[in-house]
Parts: structure tokens; C-alpha cells; sequence
């Protein structure tokens, strides 16, 4: 007489289920470690609002602030303290923070804080497109380098090595005058061509690795052809690699946009950028009368960059739990 098989307990099944949902995913479990990291997510905060100020500075600025970050108004008379004075005085000092301009006025009569607005706007942008360039080209000579190994890897490591033997400022200034553009996209393709050897470096050696696992073999020997490798095998691994280089890499176009723009050779005025803002109070009289000229665009960039290296940080710690600082 045959017996049926007994079935297992309904709290078995319950049980295998709840231990199968407690289980995240590797992105989820990322995600997790990410919140878990307060700076990173306080440096995330603070870049997506002022992402979110930076985009909405055409509307934001004269239906809320009623100012132009373009008008240029040193002939006019605001009252300050009681009494009527110019906007820039005789002796050019701007007027400084108050109820007709926020944080004070420039040396054309600009108020500050509509152009510190419209001046991230324009760095976030530039940093944000030369690093995405810089990224893309990266990783297209780093694919084929390291993919492909023999005279390929050869030539294209030793024009990267030629290339990163140049300080990085002393090329970007080279470009500059070659490009003599000055627009915004002139300075986007600048910051790619300076930036894209380094990563290109990182992708390489992060292609090197991947290619000798054990799962890279198994592929060729299925007769998996190098279009099929490099799409489903390693481009999603490099995910992880890419997203923490990416994010260094708009803090360190950040301050080279900034760099550029103070020595005259970045995005050209009235476009106002955080760096050519700095450059207009370069004078030693405004420097020491007027800090409400350079102090805000100066302080902004440091809060960019900070907050960028706090989510690279962040991302960095919850991709790879096994390069966390120890506390």
C-alpha cells in the first residue's frame, strides 16, 4: 500500500519565504549602505538642491528675487541705512548686502546672488557634460585596450602615459588658446579631452581584472563572441567602478572650470560662471572692501566639491563594503 508523500509544514514554506524577501538584492543592499552613510547622503541633499535652484534660475530669479543677473545698474540710487548712495561708489566699492540686493552688488551694479545662481547653473552644467565626454571616452579606449591587449593596448597606453605626463592645468590652458572659444561648449570639450586619460586608465586595469575571472573564460568557451563579452559581461560590472569615478571626477571638473574661468580662459562674461565671478574682485580694494563679491561664488565651489567627494565616498563604501575606512 503506497503512501503519499507528506507535505511539508505550511510554516516551512512561510519560513523558506520570508527568508527569501530578507534577502536584498546587490543593488538594493548597496542602496542600503549608501542611506546608512550620513555624510554621503547630506552631500546628496545639497547637490540636488542646488541642482534643482540652478535649474530653476530663469523663472526663479526675477518672479521670486525681482533682480537680473545681467542688468547692470552702478548709475543707480538705492536707499541703504536712511539715506540715498549709489550702487558703486566713486571710488568703486559695490553696495553691499541688504534689502535692494541680497548679497550685495557687483562692480557693474549686478546683484550677486542672481548671478551666483545663474553662475551654478553654468559650472554644474559644464562639470557635469565634460565629465560625462571625458567618460565616454574613457571607456571606449579602455574597452579596446584592455579587451584586446597586443598593439592596440600598446599604443593607446603609451598616447594616454604621453598625455598624462602633461600637467593637467598647463593642458587645459594649451586648449583654451588653440580653441579661443570661450562658450560653454568650448569649455565642455576641454574638460574632456583633459580628464578622459585618467579614466581611461581606471577602466584598463578594471578590464584587465575582469577579463582572466572564471566567468569571462566560461563565456569564450560557449562561443560567446567579444560584442557578447563586452555588452553582457563586462559593461555591467564596470557599473559600480564608473559611477564612483564619474562622481570624483565632476568634483575635479568643477575646480577646473573654476580654474580656467579665474584665469580668463573659462566660460567669458556676462555668461557669469562661479569662476569669472571670482576674477571680477581680484583687486586688492574690493578683495579687502567688498567680500560679498568673491566670498559666495569661492564658498559655493567648496560645498560642490565637498559634497561631490561625500557621495563618491558614500558610493564607493556601499559598492565595494570591502573598502570602508576603518573608524
Amino acid at each position: 500500500m503506497s503512501t503519499a508523500p507528506i507535505a511539508p509544514p505550511i510554516s516551512d514554506h512561510l519560513t523558506m519565504v520570508e527568508r527569501t524577501n530578507e534577502t536584498p538584492s546587490p543593488w538594493m543592499a548597496a542602496g542600503q549602505r549608501f542611506l546608512a552613510d550620513r555624510w554621503a547622503v547630506a552631500g546628496l541633499v545639497f547637490l540636488l538642491v542646488v541642482h534643482l535652484v540652478a535649474l530653476a534660475a530663469p523663472w526663479a530669479v526675477p518672479a521670486l528675487l525681482h533682480r537680473s543677473a545681467f542688468r547692470q545698474r552702478m548709475n543707480d540710487v538705492v536707499h541703504v541705512a536712511g539715506a540715498d548712495v549709489e550702487v558703486v561708489s566713486e571710488d568703486g566699492i559695490p553696495v553691499g548686502p541688504g534689502a535692494a540686493f541680497p548679497l550685495g552688488a557687483d562692480l557693474a551694479g549686478r546683484d550677486v546672488l542672481s548671478r551666483v545662481i545663474y553662475g551654478s547653473r553654468v559650472s554644474l552644467l559644464v562639470a557635469t557634460l565634460g565629465t560625462l565626454f571625458a567618460l565616454l571616452m574613457g571607456l571606449a579606449a579602455g574597452l579596446l585596450a584592455g579587451l584586446y591587449r597586443g598593439a592596440i593596448d600598446t599604443i593607446l597606453s603609451r598616447f594616454i602615459d604621453a598625455m598624462m605626463s602633461i600637467p593637467v592645468l598647463l593642458l587645459a590652458i594649451a586648449l583654451a588658446s588653440v580653441l579661443r572659444g570661450g562658450s560653454v561648449w568650448a569649455v565642455v570639450l576641454i574638460l574632456a579631452l583633459v580628464n578622459w586619460t585618467y579614466l581611461a586608465r581606471i577602466i584598463r586595469a578594471e578590464v584587465l581584472s575582469l577579463r582572466e575571472r572564471d566567468f569571462i573564460e566560461a563565456a569564450r568557451a560557449l562561443g560567446a563572441s567579444d560584442r557578447a563579452i563586452l555588452l553582457r559581461h563586462l559593461l555591467p560590472n564596470l557599473v559600480g567602478s564608473l559611477t564612483v569615478v564619474a562622481t570624483f571626477g565632476i568634483a575635479s571638473a568643477i575646480i577646473l572650470e573654476a580654474s580656467l574661468s579665474f584665469l580668463g580662459l573659462g566660460v567669458q562674461p556676462p555668461t557669469p560662471s562661479l569662476g569669472n565671478m571670482i576674477i571680477e574682485a581680484r583687486r586688492p580694494a574690493v578683495l579687502r572692501d567688498a567680500p560679498w563679491m568673491w566670498l559666495p561664488p569661492g564658498l559655493l565651489i567648496a560645498l560642490l566639491v565637498l559634497g561631490v567627494n561625500f557621495i563618491g565616498d558614500g558610493l564607493r563604501d556601499a559598492l565595494d563594503p570591502k573598502s570602508q575606512r576603518q573608524a
